[in-house]
């Protein structure tokens, strides 16, 4: 029943880390450039972005406390059976893309957005767009990186 329950915390913590950047840098950013002028624009995503990354630490921080966990609960169950424990292929590669997205992500939040909040607060726009632009591209970098975790996640290797 535990394993399960940090399955889901895990499941959950992914959905909203991938769930939120798809939607920001597909819908948010894009509506936010067609009716929002710069000073606006800039403010309205360094604000969404503050809050935003202070659920992507949580999330991250619950991935790798459950991931963790289950693999070590694995790893003990098949060694009190006697047997000898080899970490599954996709397991590892969703380790390493897990933990690059979380360089990337401590890279995003402790480099670039403090950019962008010095930017919005001292109302240098273009600064701050092109902070904005920066981590736009790290977000897809992300992204991609997740989504492609989703996809070793559940098609066989």
């Amino acid at each position: 029943m535990l394993y399960a329950l940090l399955k889901l915390i895990h499941l959950l913590a992914a959905i909203v880390w991938i769930g939120g950047m798809a939607f920001a840098h597909f819908f948010l950013r894009p509506a936010a450039a067609k009716a929002l002028e710069p000073p606006a624009r800039v403010a309205l995503m360094q604000a969404v972005l503050q809050r935003f990354f202070g659920a992507v630490a949580v999330a991250a921080a619950a991935m790798l406390a459950t991931g963790l966990w289950m693999i070590g609960r694995t790893a003990k169950a098949v060694a009190q059976a006697g047997g000898s424990f080899a970490m599954p292929l996709s397991w590892t590669l969703m380790a390493t893309l897990g933990l690059a997205m979380i360089a990337i992500f401590g890279h995003i939040r402790f480099a670039l957005y403090p950019r962008l909040r010095a930017a919005t607060a001292q109302r240098d726009w273009p600064a701050g767009a092109a902070a904005l632009a920066s981590i736009r591209t790290w977000v897809g970098v992300n992204l991609a990186l997740g989504t492609a975790t989703v996809a070793v996640a559940v098609l066989p290797l």
